[in-house]
């Protein structure tokens, strides 16, 4: 990771609109499988965000770079939300920083901020990359499932991981 350094900070509205720019990347659509509906939908992205950062149960936050001799780059997010009962993240990264360990990173320093645990992430069955980030922050693999991708207009198989709490032995 040389070159930069990472930084988590709160999302701010300006940030919004870069995050959707993220978005458009068919690629990383494809990767990501799990998107809304229609990724094009500025409206909907816009509103999504909203309910986002208007919630308490929400934590939230840019990834940012901060780059030697230029401005800082917003590469991505990361997200901590309870679904079903669950506490659960998602993470985004924009597709021209892929590679660099920068969501390995990011989730390493979150995990810091989001201390819930058992705490669970899920990923495509084919995005190993995603898969590898986790793993490398100590998320194991939980189940399969599956279910219907957005961005693959059909149902696929997806990985469950979870971090579990750590056991203190005395």
């Amino acid at each position: 990771m040389s070159g930069f350094a990472i930084h988590l900070r709160p999302v701010i509205n300006s940030d919004i609109e870069i995050f959707f720019e993220h978005l458009q990347h068919p690629g990383a659509q494809q990767m990501a499988a799990f998107i809304h509906e229609d990724p094009s939908d500025r409206g909907a992205h816009d509103a999504h965000w909203s309910r986002l950062l208007a919630s308490d149960d929400i934590i939230a936050r840019s990834i940012e770079l901060a780059m030697p001799d230029s401005d800082a780059v917003l590469a991505g997010h990361i997200i901590s939300f309870t679904m079903e009962g669950d506490r659960e993240i998602t993470y985004w990264i924009d597709h021209h920083h892929w590679g660099k360990g920068i969501a390995t990173e990011a989730l390493r320093r979150f995990l810091a901020v989001e201390t819930t645990r058992p705490l669970y992430g899920r990923a495509a069955l084919d995005n190993g990359s995603s898969i590898r980030v986790m793993e490398k922050n100590d998320f194991r693999l939980l189940r399969q499932e599956r279910g219907y991708a957005n961005a693959r207009g059909a149902d696929i198989d997806e990985v469950v991981m979870v971090l579990e709490a750590l056991d203190h032995e005395d």
